[in-house]
């Protein structure tokens, strides 16, 4: 086990320093950049002050140039200063991650306690009004755009009725129970489109993978052996419907912290999301590089949390 940890750990430092090349590469082959953003109609700038601030920003560097020593800064757990900010990139990352989490977590919970329940009901009840029932709800979930969604709960909640306000704002006058009710009542919204625009995978999901289980021999042979049909589900049929399930949370641990940048961005929500969408359109490439190399680590790191758990959640898989 441990051999396999420390070869996965190896073997995802190589391609998360290929994946940070790439994303440099990228990064600066976009158009426009910070300086010229900045200077863009302004009066005086000459080219000389144009030059010095490429300077000091280290905008002037090559690509490989530029790229070793942004990673040299990395090694040393600098991952530089902000363009836009005026302020170190992890200490952004590191409140607005706090915010994206506070807002993924919930949604993830809700997910996982609606998905999994009715995909296992909507399997054990194939072709009946249930099943169709849940399925066309989780097809709606899926066709769904976000930003489509999003809009019309705010059109509807929020410019309609005024039961919920439509994009992020805290009363900093309210105290107590008022203050925090002022706070989750910014999340009702935001959390109401991320989960019906995804329950419906993870309940798909879920459904296709029970339905295989239960037209496995073994299934048969159980209840053939007369044991109650609630025995054979839940006790042989879902312990091996885990493996799959351990996949989907594996893959969504990075979600839990890379934010949703199109919800964040349409309900005004400071997360990372709304952040790295500023960093994008401002040419703030140290604040570009740290979030998208953090999110390819946490991708990494999901992945390998998910294949070492097949082994605790099913003794016939074995590591070597």
């Amino acid at each position: 086990m441990w051999q396999y940890i420390i070869r996965r750990i190896a073997i995802s430092i190589v391609i998360l320093f290929g994946v940070a090349f790439i994303i440099y590469c990228l990064i600066q082959a976009m158009p426009g950049d910070y300086v010229s953003k900045i200077t863009t109609g302004k009066k005086n700038v000459t080219p000389e002050m144009i030059a010095r601030l490429n300077h000091l920003l280290g905008l002037d560097k090559g690509l490989f140039e530029g790229f070793f020593s942004w990673c040299g800064q990395v090694l040393r757990g600098n991952f530089g200063e902000s363009f836009f900010y005026f302020k170190p990139v992890t200490e952004i990352l590191g409140e607005k991650m706090v915010m994206s989490f506070t807002l993924a977590l919930p949604v993830f919970v809700l997910e996982l306690l609606i998905a999994v329940p009715l995909g296992i009901i909507s399997a054990t009840k194939p072709y009946t009004t249930v099943d169709y029932t849940v399925t066309t709800f989780a097809f709606i979930g899926l066709s769904l755009p976000t930003f489509f969604f999003a809009t019309i709960l705010k059109r509807v909640f929020a410019y309609g009725l005024g039961w919920l306000p439509p994009s992020y704002i805290i009363d900093q006058s309210l105290t107590g129970s008022a203050s925090f009710f002022n706070r989750v009542e910014n999340y009702i919204l935001p959390v109401t489109c991320l989960l019906i625009v995804g329950v419906g995978g993870y309940m798909r999901y879920a459904r296709t993978n029970m339905m295989d289980v239960l037209n496995a021999d073994y299934i048969r042979t159980a209840r053939a052996k007369g044991l109650s049909e609630r025995t054979v589900i839940y006790k042989h049929a879902f312990r091996n419907t885990l493996i799959p399930i351990v996949t989907m949370i594996g893959g969504a641990i990075p979600g839990l912290f890379a934010g949703a940048m199109i919800t964040e961005n349409l309900f005004g929500f400071p997360g990372i999301g709304w952040t790295g969408y500023q960093a994008l359109q401002n040419g703030d490439i140290p604040l570009i590089m740290a979030f998208n190399v953090i999110l390819a680590a946490l991708t990494l790191l999901g992945t390998l949390l998910a294949d070492i758990s097949y082994a605790l959640v099913d003794p016939r898989v074995r590591l070597s």
